[in-house]
């Protein structure tokens, strides 16, 4: 009698820890993981961004202050103290982290403004260009890749291929400079530059994205132009991400279509809308938003060129104009908005994994 009670309370010690652990449901404590991963990727880029900001060869104090100035070393000695460049670089980075958790990302030496003002300027107008492209791309690529995977081997599977092929191999560069040459040049159909007409007034400030202001304000006809100003840009920039997604998306739908369950789907009557939809293009979601998560983020951080030849202020211009006249602060800010970018939208797509998929939060 004596022995059977031990036993039943070695078990009920040895399962208490796995009844603690059962009280987190999976998904929070897979958002926990997540989380937690994610804050240490932010310190690990703010280190990564300052190091190499700082191993650039070429002097930030003549460019900020010019060859006449730089010549004086009261004035480069009154600079670097201002700065803070007379500090060794381990001291640099405390103050550096101790301001970005105040929110202070330093002042441009450029501009003498502060980074995060100018940012918070900048960012909108490229979240407002990356979020056109992004959505066109997942729309049409995610569509001509499931086409092209349901018509294997046939005639139109032949033609989205070649189509998204043409579209990998375009430079983004080269083919901003001819669509504006001939939609804007040419024919005029397009406006060329800008986010809105110089007669128009730009929506009250709500998020600094024209079109969502202008919705929000009910001004549609502001909301018109500067949807009319984001056609060619976002177009350029949808174009090389169509051609990614569609290719992806037909690889990954293939893969799908030769599992066992929709066979099993199939076999049962279901019809082709079902099948597909709700057992095909579900199971091929997950790799899909893989995709679209890096995918959005190379649009944020590849718009320089293309914000450079339709003249749209966003945070690639400002990066631009940060790296040719060495404004330290002005590229290091930019750096650390694009890796938290990425952190964030890889924190999103793992918390979308969890969603829909329940073996990835059980693992």
């Amino acid at each position: 009698m004596r022995s059977s009670t031990n036993t039943v309370a070695i078990e009920t010690l040895e399962r208490t820890p796995q009844t603690r652990r059962r009280g987190i449901p999976p998904l929070l404590r897979y958002i926990g993981v997540r989380l937690g991963v994610s804050i240490l990727l932010v310190l690990g880029v703010t280190l990564v961004t300052f190091t190499l900001t700082n191993l650039v060869p070429s002097d930030p104090v003549q460019a900020a202050l010019g060859e006449q100035a730089a010549a004086n070393p009261e004035i480069v000695a009154k600079f670097r103290a201002e700065q803070g460049l007379d500090k060794p670089l381990p001291v640099q980075y405390i103050t550096y982290v101790t301001n970005l958790v105040q929110g202070n990302l330093g002042t441009s030496t450029q501009t003498r403004q502060p980074v995060a003002e100018e940012l918070a300027r900048a960012f909108p107008a490229t979240i407002e260009l990356a979020l056109a492209a992004i959505v066109g791309s997942a729309l049409l690529g995610v569509g001509l890749g499931l086409w092209a995977a349901l018509k294997r081997r046939k005639f139109t599977d032949q033609v989205i291929r070649v189509i998204s092929l043409i579209g990998l191999s375009w430079p983004t560069f080269w083919l901003a400079l001819v669509v504006y040459y001939v939609f804007f040049f040419l024919l005029g159909i397009f406006p060329g530059s800008g986010r809105l007409d110089p007669v128009l007034i730009p929506p009250p400030h709500v998020t600094g994205m024209y079109t969502i202001d202008a919705l929000l304000a009910g001004q549609f006809d502001v909301f018109s132009d500067a949807l009319y100003h984001l056609v060619l840009p976002a177009s350029v920039l949808a174009l090389y991400t169509i051609g990614l997604l569609t290719r992806f998306a037909r690889s990954a739908v293939l893969e799908v279509l030769d599992l066992d369950f929709v066979k099993a789907a199939r076999a049962k009557g279901l019809s082709k809308r079902t099948v597909t939809f709700g057992y095909v293009l579900r199971a091929a979601t997950v790799p899909i938003i893989t995709v679209l998560g890096l995918a959005f983020g190379s649009l944020l951080s590849g718009t320089v060129l293309v914000e450079q030849v339709y003249s749209w202020n966003g945070i690639g211009q400002y990066s631009f104009a940060a790296a040719t006249k060495l404004d330290l602060p002005a590229i290091m800010g930019v750096g650390l908005i694009v890796g938290i970018v990425y952190i964030g939208l890889n924190f999103v797509v793992d918390v979308l994994y969890g969603l829909i998929d329940p073996r990835v939060r059980v693992q």
